[in-house]
């Protein structure tokens, strides 16, 4: 589970973790519905947020920063973020502009749940900051640079030594003096670099609180006054397979950039969502990512990413629901089951295809066990089981580019 920016920086709060004085603005409900009154009502609210702000910071605001909070890297190159200030719109005040702002973002036709309006903070450097797992080592890892506010995929690729990486015993946890190792491994004395051991301990407690898969600050901004270090960003992955104990994060709409990804993560069902023209319903996330991979060296695109094997792979017909909410060209079902029995997934594809009446086609390759029982259901449906996942990604690469031909 994903939190946004906002629900990060809650929990970086709640860990004494200097974040920005900020204000979150509705545009829509948790639950996806759009809040009440319109743009009118939306400007109300951002005017009011302004001037709370101005309230609490007790001092003359000329700048603030406003946010879309959603589920997407890149914002700012997006054009998501933007940075206001008084005096950029007629009338001159900073509400005025702030409101200006918001309007721009939110036509740029993105799903945007909430904006936050957030302090513009006067910094000197930015750094990155994160921590994560590594299941084949065994342990956590904490990864941390000088130069933060960047894709830190990226520069891990084109210079890996401007990354620092510190290796955490799961069940020692985290040390004095490995925090204050890594804050002078990275070159940062005196107070900054206290701060930076301090704030490194705070994220670690974080993560193992709540089982994060990853939580990451970039950047982290280096101000030149208390607090010296604040986290200019904030992002947080939870455990999926911890939720059961942690009722504090309920599954919600917002969290989610389409009907479909929500639904399939109320079902328990790993699901994907993308704009390309062929559906995946395949059984094993080793195996549905093997055929993304396949489609695209294929010529083809993907248009949703959804995994129904292990506990799910009786729940054939729900998948094919959610496929059938994407505008996709072809259905391929792609199944390896061993403990999985391919006869019950074929049952279940028979059943849906005849309750759903799917309006594409569908490829199947369903094999495994019972392989012999499945290709009987399957062409006593009228479908033509495939036994090579190869030759069923060139199929559905081939029937999608003759869809989209006609079209």
């Amino acid at each position: 589970m994903k939190r946004l920016e906002f629900q990060g920086k809650e929990l970086f709060s709640s860990v004494g973790i200097p974040v920005p004085a900020s204000r979150l603005v509705r545009v829509s409900e948790p639950d996806g519905t759009p809040t009440d009154g319109g743009t009118e009502a939306l400007h109300a609210r951002l005017r009011g947020a302004v001037t709370e702000l101005a309230q609490q910071l007790k001092e003359p605001m000329s700048s603030l920063v406003v946010k879309a909070q959603l589920d997407m890297g890149g914002r700012g190159k997006a054009g998501l973020i933007k940075l206001v200030r008084s005096g950029e719109t007629t009338r001159g005040d900073l509400a005025t502009a702030v409101a200006a702002a918001a309007d721009e973002i939110l036509e740029k036709g993105y799903r945007i749940p909430a904006l936050l309006i957030e302090e513009a903070v006067e910094l000197r450097e930015e750094l990155y900051l994160s921590v994560s797992v590594d299941p084949c080592a065994a342990c956590h890892v904490v990864l941390a640079s000088r130069e933060g506010g960047v894709d830190i995929e990226t520069l891990a690729a084109e210079r890996p030594d401007a990354i620092r990486r510190l290796d955490v015993d799961p069940f020692r946890g985290i040390q004095t003096h490995q925090t204050r190792g890594l804050a002078y491994d990275l070159g940062l004395e005196g107070t900054t670099a206290r701060s930076f051991a301090s704030l490194v301990t705070k994220l670690y407690a974080l993560f193992t609180r709540v089982d994060a898969e990853l939580v990451e600050i970039n950047p982290v901004f280096v101000t030149s006054r208390e607090p010296v270090l604040v986290a200019g960003d904030a992002k947080v992955v939870i455990d999926d397979n911890s939720l059961y104990r942690h009722t504090e994060f309920p599954v919600e709409r917002e969290q989610y950039d389409s009907d479909a990804a929500f639904e399939a993560a109320l079902e328990g069902i790993p699901y994907l969502q993308f704009d390309g023209t062929i559906s995946l319903m395949c059984a094993g996330a080793g195996l549905t990512t093997t055929v993304f991979d396949l489609v695209n060296y294929e010529g083809g695109s993907v248009a949703n990413y959804l995994e129904f094997g292990g506990p799910n792979y009786n729940k054939a017909q729900r998948a094919m629901e959610l496929c059938l909410q994407n505008e996709s060209s072809v259905i391929l079902i792609v199944t390896f089951g061993t403990i999985a029995r391919a006869d019950v997934m074929a049952e279940g594809v028979v059943n849906a295809i005849r309750t759903l009446k799917p309006d594409r086609p569908i490829v199947t390759c369903i094999r495994g066990t019972n392989e012999e029982d499945a290709d009987r259901i399957l062409r006593g449906a009228g479908l033509e089981p495939l036994y090579n996942t190869e030759d069923a990604v060139r199929l559905a690469v081939k029937l999608a580019a003759e869809t989209e031909a006609r079209v």
